[in-house]
């Protein structure tokens, strides 16, 4: 009878931390904030977002199956590392929204050709798919994209108001 009260209060108190986890408030982004550049450190799964120099907010992400090393040639699920640009904007994407990435760029193209491999493309920072935005914080627990950068639907709502075309973006290891 001991054990089964300190199994039930065992799943009683995980239930609780993960309710809390899901609906605890993170911070906003400050209202009518312009972000001009942006800073993705894959190894910790961090996006960085800064206006005028000045750091406005950090989410957490989800990166490509594939985290270790940049992205070589389409299918690798790797998320690419380099200087790139955002370069449009998605509105009715089938995961929520996005931020198109650059990618590929010229040193990019000239290390899948010397692979004789297509580089691929259509790498975004977005939304959690259509449907699926349910699991919020939760996709955050494992790398599940085919190399792109993904946020809560919430968070990309931010990023989308907030981000214009051009805005440099830095991905690092």
């Amino acid at each position: 009878m001991a054990k089964r009260k300190v199994l039930g209060l065992i799943i009683f108190a995980l239930f609780v931390v993960l309710i809390s986890y899901y609906f605890y408030p993170e911070k906003k982004l400050p209202v009518g904030s312009q972000i001009d550049s942006i800073v993705v450190y894959k190894s910790k799964r961090e996006l960085v977002a800064y206006s005028n120099g000045q750091l406005v907010k950090t989410y957490k992400i989800s990166i490509g199956k594939n985290p270790i090393g940049d992205k070589e040639f389409e299918g690798d699920k790797k998320t690419p590392e380099g200087i790139y640009y955002i370069s449009d904007k998605n509105p009715t994407s089938a995961y929520h929204k996005n931020l198109g990435i650059s990618y590929p760029n010229k040193d990019d193209l000239a290390a899948a050709k010397k692979l004789a491999k297509s580089t691929g493309g259509d790498i975004k920072i977005h939304g959690i798919k259509n449907k699926m935005g349910f699991l919020n914080k939760f996709h955050r627990w494992y790398d599940w994209t085919l190399g792109c950068i993904a946020v809560t639907n919430e968070e990309i709502d931010e990023l989308y108001d907030a981000v214009k075309i051009g805005t440099r973006i830095e991905i690092k290891p």
